[in-house]
């Protein structure tokens, strides 16, 4: 590197990639510098530059100033090993500016320390890193091996998990051709260790995510639901909360969002088809995402969903896939699940897709009923993604009162649900997802199917139910 070189780079003053420093007598805030730089995008550290008039001054330089960086530098882990740069200062005889450059944080490292401390770059200033992210790079760097999913469940057992979501999950995994037919007569310790579920019979905490029953659930299994009047949360019109598995969890969130949000119609030939202000599958891939990807290890929080009048919002502790952003998530990019187990499973049973195309699907949703895209919120151990009840002209859709020819009632609402979210389902899996007697399921079909909300596709034995609603 020139001196001219140096004043070109620090001509905007110091930014989340130049820490600049007057001497190496800051070497130890100088390391923490150092630190964030490979927590974080990398940067330049510069010494013999004033940070507040961006004089070059420059320092003299000895052989005991290249052993004091040295030394600096052991104080960093895992060990790092830069090019560090003299540059003569012109009309300064033996004054040098001291140039050091460090590269960033790459998926799949260890997070740096400095004397057991982490840090990370927030815009132009050096901080600690936030524990969980910490905790996050520690485990990524092992390949999960110390993740809380695949954690044995503490005082757990077979007789704590849903037979019957499981029976269920297995049954649409083995009809959409992702799980072999073998597994419909299996044992649940086969499919559980098939899944990476159980290992040498011990269920690991994944296994309590995806199946455990409501009342054995963990703190963390608490979905939070609110309707706000108005655009704040100083009044709200419905409250509530559900504890229960991811599946379980899933269906009160999407029931939730169906009675609160405005639906219109159209008769297209002989059937009417509704749109929800908001498209459902959209908002569904949210819901799926964040019960799919939240920090499961933070047992103090829990995932909201928050309908105002203006806007819906799905919250999730955790942060987003390192190297993405809030605006980056829309591009196309790989899918680096946090909970690789959980997401292997969702993806058998079809609740998940691979390839990180789920975002891009719900902004193609949104636009092609002319609502606007949903938008990415990060906070320090949160990700909210937010939709707007507003449609491209600005109005907003009346409330839902019913449906066609008379009231939806809460049982049919959960069928209807359930084949929504379960396309090509059989009568017997609607049983099993929403305990409902075989009688009562014949009633509620007959009337979806008269309302021109389902339909049955192929034969009695082999065939399915539809959705017709979207």
């Amino acid at each position: 590197m020139s001196i001219e070189e140096v004043y070109k780079l620090i001509q905007g003053g110091e930014t989340q990639t130049l820490e600049l420093k007057k001497t190496t007598g800051e070497l130890k805030d100088a390391m923490h510098s150092v630190c964030a730089f490979l927590n974080t995008n990398g940067g330049w550290l510069i010494f013999g530059v004033s940070p507040s008039s961006l004089k070059v001054q420059g320092q003299e330089v000895t052989d005991n100033t290249r052993r004091e960086i040295a030394n600096a530098l052991h104080g960093i882990e895992p060990r790092v090993q830069p090019e560090i740069e003299y540059i003569e200062i012109p009309d300064k005889k033996d004054f040098y500016t001291i140039a050091v450059h460090f590269d960033g944080w790459c998926r799949g490292k260890a997070p740096y320390t400095y004397n057991g401390c982490p840090y990370w770059r927030v815009e132009s200033t050096t901080e600690r890193m936030p524990r969980e992210m910490y905790d996050e790079r520690l485990r990524e760097s092992r390949n999960h091996q110390f993740s809380w999913e695949s954690q044995p469940a503490v005082d757990v057992t077979l007789a704590d998990l849903d037979e019957n979501r499981i029976r269920q999950a297995v049954r649409i995994g083995v009809e959409s051709g992702r799980m072999p037919t073998t597994a419909i007569g299996a044992s649940l310790d086969e499919i559980l260790t098939k899944l990476g579920l159980m290992k040498d019979g011990i269920l690991n905490n994944a296994a309590v995510v995806l199946f455990v029953k409501e009342e054995a659930a963990y703190p963390q299994l608490l979905l939070r639901m609110a309707h706000f009047v108005g655009a704040d949360k100083h009044e709200f019109r419905d409250n509530k909360r559900k504890k229960s598995n991811f599946f379980d969890l899933l269906d009160a969130g999407m029931s939730f969002l169906y009675d609160k949000l405005a639906v219109s119609g159209k008769i297209l030939g002989i059937r009417r088809k509704e749109q929800y202000e908001i498209p459902i599958g959209a908002l569904r891939e949210a819901l799926v995402n964040a019960l799919c990807h939240r920090e499961y290890s933070i047992a103090g929080d829990s995932i909201s969903i928050a309908v105002y009048s203006d806007r819906v919002e799905i919250n999730n502790p955790g942060r987003l896939p390192q190297g993405l952003t809030a605006e980056t998530i829309k591009l196309p990019h790989e899918s680096h699940p946090h909970n690789p187990i959980i997401a292997e499973v969702l993806f058998k049973t079809t609740y998940l897709e691979n390839w990180g195309s789920g975002v891009q699907r719900m902004v193609d949703e949104c636009k092609a009923v002319g609502v606007a895209e949903p938008e990415y919120k990060e906070a320090r151990d949160s990700v909210t993604v937010l939709f707007s009840r507003k449609s491209q002209n600005g109005t907003i859709n009346g409330t839902i009162n019913g449906t066609i020819n008379g009231t939806i009632n809460k049982r049919q609402s959960e069928v209807f649900l359930f084949i929504k979210n379960n396309p090509g389902v059989s009568a017997q899996t609607i049983i099993e997802g929403v305990s409902v007697p075989r009688d009562t399921l014949t009633k509620i079909l007959r009337f979806l199917k008269k309302n021109q909300m389902v339909e049955h596709r192929g034969s009695k034995k082999t065939g399915g139910y539809y959705p017709l609603t979207h």
